[in-house]
């Protein structure tokens, strides 16, 4: 052997440790897929399989987790056990103005339901201050033969809080088709509102909305900073009678008690909107809400339609898992 050549097994060990902090590197740092490692070093899975594991396990790596989103992950998987959910995402929120919370949590929602999102998919939109928030955070991306559809009517005086506006919105993001509930989300009789179910339309809307792939709803708390009440799309003196019935709050404007049940009241019968009974076929209903005082709400509405996806804030998160479980 030369003098100045390096035995072969100590090259051979020099590249193996090269070759394992590129894919370590590659792979934990930026983001690519064990597939995209193996084709960059130009080896094969199963060898970038060894080496990643081989990095973990003699120290190359060391993965810590930061301690707010080790709590956060505590969180989700405590809420998707206690509320029977397929998976929970919070959003930690600092503040507790309603603003603040339909702000973190609308913006998570945005960046999820951008995700789930497929082509020929049909997703049923409800409304709500954090859903308008969502729709200013989706991602872009051409989906071909997308469709929407409003769970809500609207309000005669057209305004950015129809309830009808987040689905046009949503619509018109992404260039696709929309139906719309073409009705005020509440009319003057029950009488009315089976007449206008009799339309061949809004029958054909009603059961198009019974078959949707993905629904993304937010609920209302029974209280006076409500959106439902507070834009005077129902009167505040229906609070007192509402909460006589059992009622804990709106799930597309039906009220709801404590385990999501109907409340019979007459506002019940006057509503224009796909009821949380319809939603029970659907294969992912989006609960988005957050603050402290919709728990009992959230809670309800989960119970009501089944849902299967929660998207909320820390605050609302603890207090959901101080109910009891579903």
């Amino acid at each position: 052997m030369a003098r100045n050549a390096r035995p072969k097994s100590t090259k051979f060990q020099a590249d193996q440790n090269e070759l394992k902090l590129k894919a370590a590197w590659l792979y934990f740092v930026e983001g690519h897929t064990q597939e995209q490692v193996a084709e960059q070093i130009g080896i094969s899975r199963i060898k970038a399989l060894r080496l990643l594991a081989a990095a973990r396990e003699d120290g190359t790596v060391n993965i810590s987790i930061n301690s707010q989103a080790e709590s956060i992950f505590a969180l989700q998987r405590q809420l998707e056990q206690h509320l029977k959910l397929t998976e929970a995402i919070v959003a930690p929120a600092s503040a507790q103005s309603e603003i603040s919370v339909a702000a973190v949590v609308g913006h998570a929602t945005g960046q999820y339901i951008s995700q789930q999102l497929f082509p020929g998919a049909t997703i049923g939109v409800g409304w709500g201050a954090t859903l308008k928030v969502c729709m200013q955070a989706l991602t872009w991306r051409e989906i071909d033969d997308m469709t929407v559809v409003s769970l809500l009517g609207g309000l005669t005086n057209a305004t950015a809080d129809n309830p009808s506006a987040v689905s046009w919105r949503l619509a018109d993001f992404y260039k696709t088709k929309l139906y719309q509930i073409a009705a005020p989300v509440f009319v003057p009789s029950s009488d009315l509102a089976r007449q206008l179910w009799d339309i061949a339309g809004l029958r054909e809307l009603r059961e198009r909305a019974r078959t949707i792939d993905i629904a993304l709803i937010s609920v209302g708390s029974l209280d006076e900073e409500a959106s439902i009440f507070r834009r005077g799309i129902l009167d505040k003196s229906e609070l007192k009678s509402l909460a006589a019935a059992g009622a804990v709050g709106d799930v597309l404007c039906h009220f709801v008690d404590a385990e999501g049940r109907l409340v019979d009241h007459p506002i019940n019968r006057r509503v224009m909107a796909i009821g949380p009974r319809d939603l029970h076929s659907v294969g992912n209903v989006v609960i988005s809400s957050g603050g402290e005082r919709k728990a009992r709400a959230i809670r309800a509405g989960i119970a009501a339609t089944k849902a299967s996806v929660l998207i909320t804030d820390t605050s609302a998160a603890k207090a959901l898992l101080e109910l009891p479980p579903l």
